[in-house]
């Protein structure tokens, strides 16, 4: 617990009505006057809490939006970050930009990584798979010579 921390819960020990002097609280606490004034009154909050009101999704729904990208990576279907801007903007009910993509991508770097997703041609000559055995895999398909390296976020191994 910081110094502004234990002046501001001994300013909330004090009875309703009961007179102090924010100078003498600073200096019993070492903490500096302007800043204890400012967070007692509720002018301005502490870093984490501040951060936290600024971001678009509150933590639990950054935690579930962490654990839904990660079940469908299990799936086999890693989102891309467009995927994952439009998650984003689904959640908070507001639109959110790709830096905000980039800044959720490096908040969860503990559990997320981006990486560029190998391409279709590598599979089939690892797998050694014939062209004429290879067809359409769902109803929008995709086209073998077409296909490109996209960049998909994955969870980390454990």
């Amino acid at each position: 617990m910081t110094a502004i921390e234990k002046a501001i819960k001994y300013l909330e020990s004090l009875k309703p009505g009961e007179h102090f002097v924010y100078q003498k609280v600073a200096d019993q606490f070492g903490c500096s006057r302007s800043a204890l004034s400012r967070r007692w009154r509720g002018v301005s909050r502490d870093k984490t809490t501040s951060d936290e009101m600024k971001q678009a999704l509150l933590p639990q729904q950054e935690l579930e939006l962490v654990q839904y990208i990660e079940e469908l990576h299990i799936r086999g279907l890693p989102p891309t970050r467009e995927m994952i801007q439009n998650f984003g903007s689904e959640i908070c009910g507001n639109p959110v930009s790709m830096s905000w993509v980039e800044r959720f991508l490096h908040r969860n770097q503990d559990r997320l990584i981006s990486r560029w997703a190998p391409t279709l041609d590598r599979k089939i000559e690892e797998h050694k798979i014939e062209r004429r055995l290879t067809f359409n895999i769902d109803k929008k398909g995709f086209l073998i010579s077409v296909q490109n390296k996209s960049k998909r976020v994955f969870s980390k191994p454990v």
